[in-house]
């Protein structure tokens, strides 16, 4: 008898799932939290047949990761969608003993590229392929679509092109995926892509506290970024959020200026002293958060606002 909102919410997801008309492939999700949940609703709505565990069991549709395993149709697909670095790593070593020889197993977090090469050693004996894929979309995935950056074996990128076309923007499918190159380079192309994204904050966050600094001149700054939204060499989706960040909060009183960085901005800047690039606009903006860290700015409440608005974030209010 289902005598738990768990159960209940299991058997709600199950039933769902056998009332879809199609299904195209069927694939295992480790991680359940902002983005893979919203990932999972992307792939099913689209086709795709989702598996789902996750620590949390009011979100999870199997108990234990070999219940997830037990329950996909050979050769399985497994996409692990959860925190870089440990989190990561210990997913991969437990899944490694339950898989078998042409399983795939996918790293759809934000790795370090050197990892990537690591785990597929690790799972390349068993016959087991692994592919890495950088994913960019936030929690705006959903109802937008996610950016795919591929690494892996050509074999494997067609094999499971349903749930990268499933998950990506619609429109061309050049403009929301690319097959970057073999294993490790999906999230080489994230790691730069991040460290971009990192200085376009920035430039918009210390232009906005330029313009708040003058408001004897400036009378509406929210007016003077959402004016840039069409027509202006500066347009971009990250204006748009800004401009939603300052209608909600035109003077960021609710925000410190503390931000984090998730690593990928640090990476960047380490292969470009690694390859002699100059990179001085990113590697400005990974110092300037560190700046955030011990005074608070105009410019560093801008970039924390930005990083809630297209990731949900965390910010630090204000006591």
């Amino acid at each position: 008898m289902c005598s738990s909102r768990t159960c209940c919410c299991a058997s709600a997801r199950r039933r769902k799932k056998q009332e879809k008309r199609r299904t195209i492939m069927h694939i295992g999700l480790i991680g359940l939290g902002r983005m893979g949940n919203n990932m999972r609703a992307r792939l099913e709505k689209n086709g795709i047949d989702v598996t789902g565990y996750d620590t949390n069991p009011e979100v999870s549709d199997v108990a234990t990761m070999a219940d997830l395993v037990a329950a996909l149709p050979a050769p399985r697909t497994v996409w692990v969608m959860v925190p870089a670095g440990q989190i990561t790593d210990s997913v991969i070593r437990e899944l490694e003993p339950l898989l078998e020889k042409g399983d795939l197993v996918i790293d759809g977090g934000n790795s370090k590229f050197t990892e990537d090469f690591a785990h597929a050693e690790l799972l390349a004996p068993r016959g087991v392929d692994f592919m890495d894929v950088g994913v960019s979309g936030g929690i705006w995935g959903l109802e937008n679509g996610y950016g795919l950056m591929v690494g892996g074996s050509a074999d494997q990128v067609q094999r499971v092109m349903p749930v990268f076309d499933a998950l990506r923007p619609e429109g061309p499918r050049d403009e929301g995926f690319v097959h970057v190159g073999e294993v490790g380079a999906g999230h080489y192309a994230k790691m730069v892509h991040n460290g971009i994204e990192y200085a376009l904050m920035q430039a918009y966050a210390e232009g906005y506290e330029l313009l708040d600094t003058r408001k004897d001149i400036i009378k509406d700054v929210t007016g003077t970024f959402k004016a840039w939204q069409r027509g202006t060499v500066v347009r971009s989706w990250l204006l748009d959020l800004l401009v939603r960040a300052l209608e909600q909060d035109p003077e960021f009183e609710h925000i410190e200026g503390y931000v984090q960085d998730s690593g990928e901005g640090r990476w960047t800047v380490e292969e470009a002293l690694n390859n002699a690039v100059p990179v001085p606009t990113i590697s400005a903006s990974i110092f300037a958060r560190f700046v955030s860290r011990q005074e608070d700015s105009p410019a560093m409440k801008a970039v924390a606002a930005l990083r809630n608005q297209f990731g949900g974030h965390a910010v630090k209010a204000v006591d």
